[in-house]
Formats: structure tokens, C-alpha cells, sequence
């Protein structure tokens, strides 16, 4: 590759790397089945007419990803072979050439990993996130990543000068945080447990802290205890070391009646039915965390009936929520720094993905093509 054209940036303000001609080859992670991903050297892609071609500064490593890996493949977002990863942030090397103008080389941006098609029954149900032809891209593990017209068009945004490469990337599952309190209805004063303190289960202690709620966490590792309180938590329990786990959590709430509302962040039977036992009559759960396929969970009739108990689910996100992701990141209510615990370089991707699987207590790694 030649030289670049302008000064190397990495930290907001400063100018950003805009390479003279794009490679015809490039590293990139491949996933190739279960628990099967190798960086290997790949045609970079090849453009279409609407789509852009972004550098790839930082990829982060998320739970859906880790889960991806373990299985070696997702119904709906990727197929083996196939590039892998979706939460990145860079800039544009290359245009197509009906990209509209506004759209231009240079510009810092954090692509979405979806995007609806705003016309199926659902996108007319103002329900985009179950579009029926919603288009899934992902390749953030790479040095270059192609993306595609209808993603650039309704949900990639430019990247303010203030804002970290790093500090953007956190848009994608940042959404989805917000889409699912969107859902849930909650309102600032009242009291929300979450159970599960892994980057997602941190972010809604985070986002609800910072608008007004009194959250209790749930988790499993004093890291994870240690990090909730940083983000907002007024209480924490660490299920290893508690007995009645659920009468410990309601004595926190306003006459022992249990909380207004609980976010399940984990995706077990057993955690799904702790957060039918800790909300209160009339409260709300969100079962954010997906068990898996042939998961059973026993649930009481009656507290559902009598209760009048509400069970939301939130799958995915939104343009508008990856809009509004952007806009709390530029407020400085969440920060990169906050999730993200390690770097490393695009070659150690499988060694990472094998150090996540261990448990080993990271929450988010940062990394860098």
C-alpha cells in the first residue's frame, strides 16, 4: 500500500488515515464453523454501485459474536464461510459511484450491522427490527469492510470530531440497551433489577442509573460486581455467594413488594424465572437475554394473571435507537472505557474469542486491524 495521504488519527480531532489506492487483499477473520475462526488473507470486496468501503480503526468483541462462534453459525446474521463481526467504527476509502454526495471519502462513520427494508408489513407496523427481508452485514474483523447501499443510506452515521473510534463502536449493542428500556417502560424513580453483569447487562445499569432509576444488580464474579457499582448500581448481589437470592433482592424494594420492573441479561431458564419472582404486581420483566433453542422455563399462571405482571421482549435495535446510541455517546454518557478491558491485534482474534469462552472475567476487547 502506499503511503497515506494525511496524518494518522486515532483520537478525535485529528485527521484520519485516507490511504492513496485500496489494496487488492486484505487480513480478515473468516468463520468457518463451530468454534473454527482464522484470520486469513482475502480478496478485499468489491463494491456496488450504492455501497461504501470503510477502514476498519477498531472492531469490539461482543456476547453475540462469542455465541456465534460457539455454535458456528446464527439462522438470520451468518452463514460459514463467511466474514465475521458487526461493532466497528472507521472511515470511508472508497465510494460507489451513486453513493450520494453528502456520503464522501474521508468521513469518519459507524456503520450498522442492519438495516430494514422499510416497506415489508412489519417496517409498515413501525416494527423494523422484525423486518421480514432486514439485511444483516458483518466483516468488522478485517482490515477493510464493504457496506452495503441500504445500510449507508438509512443506518450509518458520521462520527462527530469529539467522539473516539472506540467510543463509537459501542453503537450497535448500545441500541439495542435502549431500545429494550424504550420497551420495557421505564420511568425515572422507580426501581429495576438486572440480572446478568456482562457488557449488555452493564450498559442498562448504566443508561437507567444515568436516567434516574435505582438499580440493583445481579451477577456472578466480583469483577463484575466491582464494575456495576462504577456504573450505577446502588446494590449489588453476586449469585455465588447468596442464599434466597430473590428475598434478598425484593427486601431493597418499597415494602418488600419487588421491583417495578427486571431485565434478564443472561438467557437461562433459571434466570428467567428469577425475574418472574422479583418484580412486583403490576411491574414489568424484560426477557432481553435469548435462551437457547429447546429451552423450557416453568412459569406460575397466576403471577402472570393475577399479578398483572407484563412480560416484554426486545430483539435487535432500530434506526432510530442506533441514532439515539450515538447522541447519549456524544453526551459522554457512556464511554468506551467503561466496557472495554483489552486491545489486541487482528492476528490474536482466535486466542481472544478462546479467552472469552473461559470466562476469564474481560468484558469487552478492542480490536485493532
Amino acid at each position: 500500500m502506499s503511503q497515506p495521504s494525511i496524518h494518522e488519527a486515532g483520537l478525535p480531532g485529528r485527521a484520519t488515515v485516507v490511504p492513496d489506492r485500496v489494496p487488492g487483499n486484505m487480513r480478515a477473520a473468516i468463520l468457518h464453523g463451530r468454534e473454527d475462526v482464522k484470520v486469513e488473507r482475502v480478496e478485499v470486496p468489491k463494491l456496488g454501485e450504492d455501497d461504501v468501503l470503510v477502514r476498519v480503526h477498531v472492531a469490539l468483541t461482543c456476547g453475540t459474536d462469542l455465541k456465534v462462534w460457539k455454535q458456528g453459525f446464527h439462522e438470520r446474521m451468518i452463514k460459514p464461510p463467511a466474514l465475521f463481526g458487526h461493532e466497528l467504527a472507521g472511515v470511508i476509502v472508497e465510494t460507489g459511484s451513486a453513493v450520494d454526495g453528502g456520503v464522501r471519502t474521508g468521513m469518519r462513520v459507524v456503520p450498522s450491522n442492519s438495516a430494514p427494508c422499510e416497506t415489508c408489513f412489519y417496517c409498515r407496523k413501525d416494527q423494523p427490527n422484525l423486518c421480514e427481508d432486514l439485511l444483516f452485514n458483518n466483516g468488522a474483523y478485517a482490515e477493510y469492510i464493504r457496506i452495503p447501499g441500504r445500510i449507508v443510506r438509512r443506518n450509518m452515521l458520521e462520527i462527530p470530531d469529539n467522539v473516539s473510534f472506540q467510543d463509537a463502536a459501542l453503537v450497535e449493542p448500545l441500541a439495542c440497551v435502549l431500545r429494550g428500556i424504550h420497551e420495557t417502560g421505564i420511568r425515572s424513580g422507580e426501581t429495576v433489577v438486572v440480572i446478568g453483569c456482562g457488557p449488555i447487562g452493564l450498559g442498562f445499569i448504566r443508561m437507567l442509573s444515568v436516567r434516574g432509576t435505582r438499580v440493583i444488580a445481579v451477577g456472578k464474579r466480583p469483577s463484575q460486581m466491582r464494575a456495576a457499582e462504577r456504573l450505577g448500581a446502588i446494590a449489588t448481589f453476586d449469585v455465588a455467594e447468596i442464599e434466597n437470592l430473590v428475598a434478598q433482592v425484593k427486601q431493597l424494594t418499597e415494602g418488600g413488594r419487588g421491583a417495578d420492573a427486571v431485565i434478564e441479561a443472561v438467557g437461562r431458564a433459571e434466570t428467567w424465572q428469577w425475574a418472574l419472582a422479583m418484580v412486583r404486581k403490576g411491574g414489568a420483566v424484560q426477557l432481553f437475554g435469548g435462551c437457547p433453542r429447546g429451552t423450557e422455563v416453568k412459569i406460575d399462571p397466576s403471577v402472570l394473571h393475577y399479578s398483572e405482571v407484563a412480560i416484554k421482549s426486545s430483539f435487535h435495535h432500530t434506526p432510530r435507537f442506533i441514532r439515539e446510541a450515538l447522541d447519549a455517546i456524544v453526551r459522554g454518557e457512556v464511554r468506551a472505557a467503561d466496557f472495554v478491558t483489552g486491545e489486541a491485534p487482528l492476528s490474536e482474534l482466535p486466542a481472544v474469542f478462546q479467552q472469552m469462552k473461559n470466562r476469564n472475567g474481560e468484558l469487552k476487547t478492542a480490536i485493532i486491524p
